[in-house]
């Protein structure tokens, strides 16, 4: 098959305007997909951030809770219960919620996302935090995401420049300790961690011992999964208990199902692999039209119809080829300038690149074998 490359190879650089507009309409259907599998997957990533930062085994969490934006509270003495049990090494409340920050320059609020724990426990896998957990034992104090969207103001660029840096947090005023790195997500533009105390002068309607997430951190040796469905079978129905992959799982299932965000960049990437069919067969399909005589005289000689078929598909895979070459190279400048805007983790990895190219030489030879029906019509009677 190979050795009949060169003459694919000429008919597709016969007319180098028409190859030009192929391969762009090809690029830009990858552009298309890629985009979309790239927000798509800082979506599910960028939601999940908090979750793969805690430093335990097992998670409590009411069972009215649908996802970190929507956390609803259970009684602590659930999370409590579990110390009852011979695998359980410690236990750990952790307070959520959204509230009002006010840019200090600015004076405009943006609603950010509050973490707030016993500064005792280092629970958190999170770059800054650890060095800093002992200051929150201060009144009215916070560590900052240096990653928070720049909405909020130059909290991190003061606090870098060695400034007293104190901002509004829901009509409190509140000095910034630390600088740690977690990230905005499409569920939260900025996040703060506080101690469990300060938490609470914060919400001042939020009753104590109402958590939002319980961490149960297990023995060395203990089977998370096995001690999981031990506990569900031993507390009540308030909660639900997963492991820590289990919890992942829980969020990323949600933004995947239970939203329209999934869907839509799902729907997207489908929307540029069928733009992509319809681009390149229009080109093939014009290509078999204009070359149709000469097939006839190819068939009228005794090539085979497969041997033509073969011609075409071949032309297909030079066109996959070629094509995505270039998209992937400008994808990559947009996942940069994507990076800079919104601050999500849109990065190219290698199996969403090889994925990509299976996608578009799937695509290429769809249009292939539909637009080498036209070759039907190559009869060498037309010509004689």
């Amino acid at each position: 098959m190979l050795r009949k490359i060169p003459l694919a190879w000429l008919q597709l650089t016969r007319e180098r305007t028409r190859l030009l507009i192929a391969l762009a309409g090809i690029a830009f259907a990858d552009i298309l997909i890629f985009m979309q599998l790239g927000f798509q997957d800082s979506l599910y990533y960028s939601n999940v951030r908090f979750h793969a930062s805690l430093q335990g085994d097992v998670v409590l969490i009411s069972n009215q809770s649908s996802s970190l934006i929507s956390m609803k509270n259970f009684s602590q003495r659930r999370l409590y219960q579990a110390l009852n049990f011979k695998e359980v090494e410690s236990v750990h409340p952790i307070y959520l919620d959204f509230t009002s920050f006010r840019n200090p320059v600015t004076g405009f609020p943006r609603n950010i996302f509050v973490m707030g724990t016993n500064p005792q426990s280092n629970i958190f896998d999170i770059p800054g935090v650890a060095e800093n957990l002992d200051k929150l034992n201060l009144p009215d104090v916070i560590l900052y995401d240096r990653a928070s969207r720049s909405e909020f103001g130059p909290i991190a660029q003061k606090f870098d420049a060695g400034e007293t840096v104190t901002a509004e947090v829901r009509l409190r005023r509140i000095r910034v300790v630390g600088l740690f790195t977690l990230g905005a997500s499409f569920g939260a533009d900025g996040n703060i961690i506080t101690s469990d105390i300060n938490f609470l002068r914060i919400f001042n309607n939020h009753q104590q011992g109402l958590i939002e997430v319980g961490l149960i951190k297990l023995k060395p040796g203990a089977d998370a999964n096995a001690f999981a469905q031990k506990l569900r079978k031993y507390l009540t129905q308030e909660v639900n208990v997963m492991t820590k992959q289990q919890y992942i799982d829980f969020e990323r299932n949600y933004w995947a199902s239970n939203t329209a965000i999934g869907f839509i960049f799902t729907l997207g990437a489908i929307m540029g692999f069928i733009v992509g069919i319809v681009i390149v067969y229009q080109i093939l399909y014009t290509e078999v039209n204009d070359h149709l005589s000469e097939y006839a005289t190819l068939k009228a000689i005794g090539y085979t119809h497969k041997y033509l078929l073969r011609v075409i598909l071949q032309e297909s895979l030079l066109l996959a080829v070629l094509g995505y070459f270039p998209g992937l190279f400008v994808t990559l400048f947009l996942y940069q300038k994507a990076r800079e805007a919104t601050l999500l983790p849109v990065f190219m990895n290698f199996s969403r690149a090889v994925i990509v190219l299976v996608l578009t030489i799937i695509m290429c030879y769809i249009s292939g074998v539909i637009a080498v029906k036209k070759l039907n019509a190559a009869d060498p009677a037309d010509i004689f």
